[in-house]
């Protein structure tokens, strides 16, 4: 029989032998943010790719980031994690207001705190103090312009700073979320994030509108009437789209069939339609919960996308629809990649070159570790 120092004896060894995996999985999260070799595997960023590779909530993934970067310049709180004398929790926490000056102090005292006080005084050393300017009320204006003979939209606006307030915290908030697309990281810059954080907002204003009409955004597309191919579209008294971007929006927008002849009269009106219907999209809401993109799972911004293009002649119905967010939307239409469903109901995610998708950590890549075994009293 093991007697009971023997049993924590063992832990303590485990656990020593887990921080120290901790600590050099957290050098490794840094550099793999650093080098971005999570691109062109579906995600929006490391966190996005930590989430779904190894299944970790995004705010744990998001925390561990910071803290690989931060224990670059604090070499003894480093080494306290990797010794087991403070566990990841601890370490985390410390990392968020820690300086070189000061980490030997704060490991002395965060070992003989609970977490939670740890927790406590982080959140106290990084609440950053914001000072508001009053505006005056009646000076608040937002005015826009189109230029560019309709290619581009200009805005220029003033808030009340504490108005202006709400609004900067939304399109940041809403900025951090939205991932660069890929081939266009290097000429997104924090302002590039903004607009297409105030698209996203705007966008999910009129998804929300009770009144279809009046959150009508028309586009206007020609279709070969013999082989059905998409030539190219166009916004309402607006500029040309790419191909590809109508077809994303053909693939969850009300549509209209408009038969013209050559010199553009109107010789068929057909009906207006809804793909899909409120109804089916509740039950795909229900059935797949979020995003299907393996370890996804994403719930804001999803859309029910046709499997086989509702431009192809895809069909409305439940096979042939998946929820998917907006970022892995435009992933299929736009960046090559392709969902496959089979007859058991088993979605297959496909990139550009035609490769499967797995998420996950590659398979053989791990070896399962035999735990230890004690003896059993007799």
């Amino acid at each position: 029989m093991v007697e009971a120092g023997g049993l924590i004896g063992a832990i303590d060894e485990a656990h020593v032998e887990v921080s120290r995996a901790h600590r050099r999985v957290l050098s490794l999260i840094a550099e793999i943010d650093r080098r971005e070799v999570w691109r062109n595997d579906g995600a929006r960023d490391t966190a996005h790719w930590l989430s779904m590779r190894y299944g970790i909530s995004g705010w744990k993934a998001h925390r561990w980031i910071a803290t690989g970067y931060a224990l670059e310049a604090l070499p003894r709180l480093s080494e306290a994690l990797a010794a087991g004398l403070l566990g990841i929790d601890k370490v985390v926490e410390l990392a968020r207001f820690a300086t070189p000056e000061r980490e030997a102090d704060l490991i002395r005292w965060a070992r003989g705190v609970s977490c939670a006080t740890v927790r406590r005084r982080g959140e106290l050393e990084v609440r950053a103090s914001r000072k508001e300017v009053v505006e005056p009320e009646r000076d608040r204006r937002l005015s826009w312009w189109w230029s560019d003979e309709g290619r581009r939209l200009g805005l220029e606006g003033e808030l009340p700073a504490a108005q202006g307030a709400i609004v900067v915290r939304a399109l940041e908030r809403m900025a951090d979320s939205i991932p660069a697309m890929p081939g266009e990281e290097d000429a997104w810059s924090a302002d590039a994030r903004r607009a297409d954080a105030l698209v996203a907002l705007a966008s999910a204003r009129i998804a929300d509108d009770p009144d279809p009409d009046r959150a009508t955004v028309v586009v206007h597309a020609q279709v070969n009437a013999t082989t059905g191919e998409l030539r190219c579209g166009e916004l309402e008294d607006g500029p040309a789209l790419h191909r590809e971007t109508v077809e994303r929006l053909l693939c969850t927008a009300r549509s209209q069939t408009v038969l013209e002849d050559l010199d553009g009269n109107v010789l068929v009106l057909g009906r207006m339609t809804r793909e899909p219907s409120a109804s089916m999209v509740r039950q795909v809401r229900y059935r797949d919960r979020g995003c299907r993109f393996p370890g996804c799972g994403a719930r804001r911004f999803t859309e029910a996308h046709h499997i086989t293009w509702w431009s192809r002649g895809g069909r409305t119905e439940l096979d042939n629809l998946l929820l998917i967010c907006s970022f892995h939307h435009r992933l299929v239409h736009e960046h090559g990649w392709s969902i496959e469903r089979d007859s058991s109901g088993e979605v297959t995610w496909r990139r550009h070159d035609g490769a499967r998708y797995r998420a996950g950590p590659s398979p053989g890549t791990i070896e399962p570790e035999r735990p230890p075994r004690f003896p059993v009293p007799a």
